[in-house]
């Protein structure tokens, strides 16, 4: 199993920046356990939410053509809790990108309140410095993460015909 954590997009520029929601619920089982009597949305889960944002930026740049892995986390502060009924947003911002690698920094905002500032460094596999072989497809972004895009996109093209 594939565990998402973000929703759906709500902005999206290749190249540049991207913003995608979470809506953090009661019924997410491991909001059960952390912590009881007092839920809170884990601090890794909203640094994966964070990755997959910025690494489908990073992917789709490319057309998606290389693996693109999370390699680093250069900065993860945080600034106040996320509870259920809360709907968080991830904006992430390309810095650069090369063909081993991409940096990207990012914000999670709650409404107008900064949860947490993330800046994170891609791996790109197929084009590592040792050589190693992995598999043809590409095992990093599967169908519900290209799904996401495509609801964009639906979306941004339903806007225009309005």
């Amino acid at each position: 199993m594939r565990w998402i954590w973000i929703d759906k997009f709500k902005e999206f520029n290749s190249g540049k920046n991207a913003v995608a929601i979470k809506n953090v619920s009661l019924a997410e089982e491991h909001l059960h356990d952390h912590f009881y009597g007092f839920p809170v949305m884990p601090e890794c889960l909203m640094i994966e939410g964070m990755a997959q944002t910025a690494g489908i930026l990073v992917g789709e740049h490319r057309g998606f053509k290389e693996k693109v892995i999370l390699a680093k986390i250069n900065k993860a502060q945080f600034y106040h809790y996320v509870r259920p009924g809360d709907t968080i947003e991830h904006h992430a911002e390309m810095l650069s990108i090369a063909p081993e690698a991409a940096s990207t920094a990012g914000k999670v905002y709650c409404g107008d309140k900064l949860i947490a500032e993330i800046n994170l460094m891609f791996s790109h596999l197929d084009n590592n410095i040792s050589g190693k072989k992995f598999p043809e497809e590409n095992f990093v972004f599967t169908e519900m993460f290209e799904w996401l895009l495509r609801d964009y996109a639906a979306g941004k093209e339903e806007g225009k015909r309005q």
